[in-house]
């Protein structure tokens, strides 16, 4: 994410309390993939705002599984 004149922001540290769910959740992405939990964490804010985005284009999100069967998923 670019800001205004173009140029990437500054790092920034942020203190969060996270509910149980998303601490379940970053703890295994985290042994998913093998990532540290700031690039998990790093990684899901990026795709939060690429979808923000998208959906405020007036696109959707579709899943499609190996059957071909499209799902569509809401972001709320």
């Amino acid at each position: 994410m670019a800001s205004a004149k173009g140029e990437q922001p500054k790092s920034a540290r942020y203190s969060v309390t996270l509910v149980p769910p998303a601490v379940q959740a970053v703890d295994e992405l985290v042994e998913a993939t093998g990532l540290n939990k700031a690039d998990v964490i790093n990684r899901a804010v990026q795709i939060y705002a690429f979808l923000e985005e998208r959906r405020r284009e007036g696109k959707v999100v579709l899943l499609r599984g190996p059957d071909e069967k499209e799902e569509r998923v809401h972001i709320v």
